[in-house]
């Protein structure tokens, strides 16, 4: 049994992780501070003597003997991490810095959940983590791009120069059950919007593309990872490579909720990529047995029944209060 301390363990991807890892018989430690976070999604753990969970801010030093970590602690969508700009630059960089020194104090393992944005409005397609990026460091999205980047150059050099054991992922599009209904993220707009038959927002003219992996094709590989030998950093790019437009995804999105939508255009955000997708022939080669195995319907299909189950909730909820 490892003990292990999952960083952002009450957010959409920390709660799978923490389920999988208490599963394959760990003992696991959540550390959130709520700010995307929540506690619903990880109170069917709390049952299990082996999890634990701590309300801390990652910007701030901490104490705790563990064997790995695992580094998620950060707002991954545009509307949370465009909220609090300044406070999103802190988390990349300052939680880096914290989980690196407690790793080096400690002797762990540490694993870094970056993101495809480091790549930015890529000029190269598909992208291979050998590829420096597209990036513009004052834009919108520069205060997630940029502080991920920078959370990269960190972990290498505690690597190089502290004997730190560390890897790195750059996570691309993950959606699945969990997801918050309001984070603005387009698998989560594009389903509640078919749910509740309102028009469904395209951004530009619809024809930019996504690659979309499914949350436990993310947790394996990352899971995977950890285990690879110690001298294999990475970066590792985890992602399915199966790419659609986004009038592709609304269409299956309205074809699987059986909505009577409409789908319209508005204005293209700034900086927003054109093209997203992973070369993940290096996760193949060094992550023993990973490969992406939820196609993209099977996988809406169990997120349009987890936001199914949240509205009738909410309606039972609201007809109780009234």
């Amino acid at each position: 049994m490892k003990r292990i301390l999952v960083t952002g363990g009450a957010g959409f991807v920390g709660s799978h992780l923490c389920e999988r890892l208490l599963n394959e018989g760990n003992e696991v430690v959540s550390m959130d501070n709520y700010f995307t976070g929540r506690k619903s999604k990880i109170v069917h753990l709390l049952d299990n003597p082996y999890f634990e969970i701590i309300r801390h801010d990652v910007t701030l030093p901490y104490f705790l003997e563990v064997d790995e970590i695992y580094n998620l602690a950060c707002p991954a969508s545009p509307v949370h991490y465009q909220h609090n700009p300044i406070k999103t630059i802190k988390t990349s960089v300052l939680g880096a810095i914290n989980m690196l020194g407690l790793a080096k104090r400690i002797k762990a393992k540490v694993l870094q959940a970056s993101t495809s944005e480091v790549y930015g409005d890529p000029e190269i397609h598909p992208q291979p983590e050998d590829y420096w990026g597209h990036v513009n460091p004052i834009g919108i999205r520069s205060c997630y791009d940029e502080g991920k980047r920078c959370a990269e150059s960190l972990f290498v050099n505690y690597h190089t120069s502290n004997d730190v054991l560390v890897k790195i992922v750059r996570i691309f599009n993950t959606y699945g059950p969990r997801m918050e209904p309001d984070d603005g993220r387009v698998v989560s707009n594009f389903i509640m919007q078919a749910l509740q038959g309102k028009d469904i927002t395209v951004f530009g003219d619809g024809t930019q593309t996504r690659s979309f992996q499914y949350v436990d094709d993310l947790v394996d590989g990352m899971i995977k990872m950890m285990g690879t030998e110690d001298d294999f950093i990475g970066p590792v790019n985890i992602g399915n490579p199966g790419e659609f437009t986004m009038l592709e995804l609304a269409q299956n999105i309205i074809d699987l909720t059986g909505s009577k939508s409409r789908i319209i255009h508005l204005p293209l955000p700034s900086d927003d990529p054109m093209q997203r997708k992973p070369d993940i022939s290096l996760a193949q080669e060094k992550l023993e047995g990973w490969e992406p195995s939820v196609d993209l319907r099977t996988g809406l299909t169990k997120t349009i029944a987890y936001f199914d189950n949240l509205l009738q909730e909410k309606s039972i909820k609201e007809l109780i209060q009234g």
